[in-house]
């Protein structure tokens, strides 16, 4: 009898499309689902003749309670190499081998830029107005050149989006907990403070993972530094930014606006504050979602499995 592999969330219906699954054919059933299991008992009913799930970044959690209640599965493959919704110790302990693939930086660095110009242009409002006969020209765009860009995190993706500010003539100043000011000027930046990028720049964008240290950084008092004429960008975490007090800001005009990737729940609910937040300009988590970059993922899970059956696991997690 062949095994069950479930292809979670697969929303574009891409999965099978982007990679090459029939090496798989004779061994494995791959079942896509393209909506979201709103809880634990939702997806412990759907995945309960499962062999195998296979899942996008940290979309779904995988809880010691939820693998304990799925006994035929024996292998998840999760996109990327680092997943803290995974409970590792109770996979192990319910046989359950965890994989994981490669992934690009590149796709987070291009939408940070498209949120950041979207934003700065005010492209949205003016091709929405262009295509229902409303106004010709109602914005006064922001400018970039001569602007500062401020960055919280110079990692792969933070290091990426620094270098294109600098290409656009912008001034860049960086901050983390751990940034040396050796690595900022390897790249050419500004090391400053956290208050004082937050207060001097023009275009804040988050580059950081989330942790207990970062959970809740950006909070009520450093949003209440930024210029009112400021823009904040956030393609990494949710919890990094407190989002009450970024729909405070939004909505009485304390910043100029934000772009916004990621969301305290994902899928967002349709009546989620933030789909109708003024000066908002977001996007459905689309950070990773790029043709590469899903061919890498449903590629290399592929082979995941392929070498599970094998008996030689590839990419093990953690």
């Amino acid at each position: 009898m062949r095994l069950r592999c479930a292809v979670l969330d697969d929303f574009q219906r891409a999965a099978t499309d982007v990679a090459d699954w029939s090496p798989l054919a004779d061994d494995v059933e791959v079942v896509s689902f393209d909506s979201h299991f709103p809880d634990e008992d939702a997806l412990a009913e759907a995945l309960a003749d499962f062999d195998i799930a296979v899942t996008l970044r940290e979309r779904v959690p995988f809880p010691a309670s939820l693998l304990a209640r799925l006994p035929r599965l024996k292998l998840i493959v999760a996109s990327g190499m680092r997943n803290t919704v995974i409970d590792y110790a109770a996979a192990e302990a319910n046989g359950v081998t965890v994989c994981g693939t490669a992934s690009s930086s590149t796709p987070p660095v291009e939408l940070t830029w498209a949120l950041l110009l979207g934003l700065a242009r005010g492209i949205v409002p003016e091709a929405n107005a262009l295509r229902s006969g409303g106004p010709w020209q109602s914005t006064v765009g922001a400018d970039l050149h001569g602007r500062r860009l401020g960055l919280l995190g110079l990692g792969k993706i933070g290091s990426r989006v620094a270098q294109i500010g600098l290409a656009f003539g912008m001034h860049v100043s960086a901050w983390s907990q751990n940034l040396t000011k050796d690595r900022a000027d390897e790249y050419g930046v500004h090391l400053a403070a956290k208050e004082e990028l937050l207060a001097d720049s023009d275009f804040v964008s988050v580059h950081l993972a989330l942790s207990d240290r970062t959970r809740g950084l950006i909070g009520p008092a450093e949003l209440a530094l930024l210029k009112p004429t400021a823009y904040l960008i956030n393609t990494s975490r949710a919890a990094i930014v407190d989002q009450d007090a970024l729909l405070t800001a939004l909505h009485e005009g304390r910043i100029a606006g934000a772009g916004v990737d990621v969301f305290d729940t994902e899928p967002l609910p349709a009546d989620h504050p933030m789909r109708t937040a003024p000066r908002l300009l977001a996007t459905p988590h689309l950070g990773y979602v790029s043709q590469a970059n899903y061919a890498t993922y449903y590629g290399q899970a592929v082979e995941n499995v392929q070498a599970y059956l094998a008996g030689s696991p590839l990419r093990q997690l953690p």
